[in-house]
């Protein structure tokens, strides 16, 4: 066969091209493998104690019990599927209850209501006793306020004692980090002083040993050269601390359209990704912030906003590929009543029906809002209270679970074909394709939503989903 080009004509373009290659690959390495939590809670650093987990898991299922003691009345507050058809009758959800405890299979395959409600449910309770906080952010910003620099300074001390304490206890969240304050001329000082006595002292206490997944998170962030200035006192802090190179790691908040789009009309996005040079693991959507600083007023500065979903796609694309983690922000009407009772007086009907209809449309919203940033591909978002902690898994669970029997089908038909693209139903799907599916399993798994039984049903083994590689698992079986 005849060519026309030599080697000699071919090589110094091939090899410009093989630059060119490995400089995208470096700085698109492709998406993380490793766990991502679906919310991060923030509290005011005031309050943090070791242990505050448990106890706010504790509230979370008490506020359940209070205002949906049980799957149909939770699945009505919310919405799903078909929950008008369930009952409302004490005896009729007892007995609904335990047929879908006694065959959840059968109950799954007639594609029930019933089936989705229940397991939402006892999956949500079951998340709320044994893991009820994913991630935790000790908050020295807008949840924490301007204080006196006394008593920030002795929260900072003891906040670190007290993650101390946690690691030794084992009572931590798995993700957990401290927000300080912003590096705006205002409070660069103040914040730098909270975070230098935070990590001295957590490194004076336990030999600079971190807890796992500990994250920096820097909020406002408006230009790069405020993430430039935390990743060199960072550098600093490590070496005279005694803390491992490169283990203190940072989260940037998107809070102001400066951060979207710079003075020169510029995107910004990845540039501030790059100057934290390494450190930044993940990037916030900060919503009601954003849409301040696009100067929409107050009654209209919600979570679903058009200005918000701009946001949230320009932050998508510009750092798609790049393994940087995206969050969403918070829903912040909470789902809190206006009347207490007391001890010597109970609420009236009236009072209690007023606060089971506030904690209700706050949850609805919530509900909503999660749902919303899903669909987006935004996996994590922010919870505020604990009220809110049964709807964030609520609306998490019910989206794996809504969509488990067509990614099983699917899935399944990958593995049995291998390498093949597969056509199942109407819908053609590729490689590309295949590791969404994998992606699919792995983020229900790791949250509780999909049990591994409900993932190797599919014929992938639990191995294979361990390697997170779609490409690895063709190639091992087609050899």
């Amino acid at each position: 066969m005849k060519l026309t080009l030599t080697d000699a004509e071919t090589q110094p373009i091939l090899t410009d091209l093989a630059d060119s290659n490995a400089k995208f690959s470096a700085a698109y390495p492709g998406d993380s493998s490793d766990r991502q939590q679906v919310h991060t809670v923030y509290g005011g650093a005031n309050l943090f104690k070791a242990g505050s987990a448990q106890k706010l898991g504790g509230i979370a299922l008490r506020n359940l019990d209070t205002y949906a003691p049980n799957f149909c009345a939770l699945a009505k507050v919310i919405g799903f599927p078909g929950a008008e058809t369930l009952p409302s009758s004490d005896a009729e959800i007892a007995i609904l209850g335990a047929a879908c405890a006694e065959d959840s299979e059968k109950m799954k395959s007639l594609n029930t209501p019933a089936w989705l409600a229940h397991t939402v449910y006892e999956r949500i309770t079951a998340k709320l006793k044994n893991e009820p906080i994913e991630d935790n952010r000790i908050d020295f910003e807008d949840g924490y306020g301007n204080r006196p620099d006394d008593e920030e300074d002795a929260d900072a001390v003891r906040c670190a004692e007290e993650v101390a304490k946690g690691i030794e206890e084992g009572n931590l969240p798995p993700f957990i980090g401290i927000r300080i304050k912003t590096f705006s001329e205002e409070c660069r000082q103040r914040s730098v002083r909270t975070l230098d006595l935070f990590l001295t002292r957590l490194a004076e206490v336990n030999g600079a040993k971190l807890p796992n997944n500990f994250i920096i998170t820097l909020p406002k962030v408006t230009h790069p050269e405020q993430v430039t200035a935390l990743t060199k006192l960072l550098d600093v802090l490590e070496e005279k601390c005694g803390y491992e190179k490169n283990s203190l790691k940072l989260e940037i908040m998107i809070e102001t359209t400066q951060s979207i789009i710079d003075e020169v009309g510029d995107n910004q996005v990845y540039s501030l990704v790059k100057a934290a040079n390494g450190r930044c693991r993940s990037a916030i959507f900060g919503t009601y912030d954003y849409t301040a600083t696009c100067n929409i007023t107050a009654a209209f500065q919600t979570h679903t906003h058009p200005a918000c979903d701009f946001a949230r796609h320009v932050i998508q694309v510009s750092l798609a590929g790049t393994g940087i983690t995206l969050s969403d922000g918070a829903t912040t009407t909470m789902p809190i009543g206006p009347h207490r009772a007391t001890a010597d007086k109970p609420l009236t009907n009236e009072q209690t029906l007023e606060n089971t209809r506030v904690v209700h449309s706050a949850w609805k919203l919530h509900f909503d809002n999660v749902r919303h940033s899903l669909a987006h591909a935004y996996y994590q978002g922010w919870d505020l209270n604990p009220a809110q902690l049964p709807i964030r898994y609520a609306a998490v669970y019910s989206y794996f679970l809504e969509g488990l029997p067509d990614a099983s089908k699917r899935l399944s038909a990958f593995i049995n074909k291998a390498a093949q693209a597969t056509l199942v139903g109407n819908t053609f799907d590729d490689a590309a394709t295949g590791q969404g599916l994998l992606n699919f399993f792995l983020r229900g798994i790791a949250c509780g939503a999909i049990t591994e039984e409900e993932a190797t049903s599919t014929g992938i083994t639990m191995d294979e989903l361990r390697s997170r590689s779609f490409v690895n698992i063709v190639a091992n079986r087609t050899k």
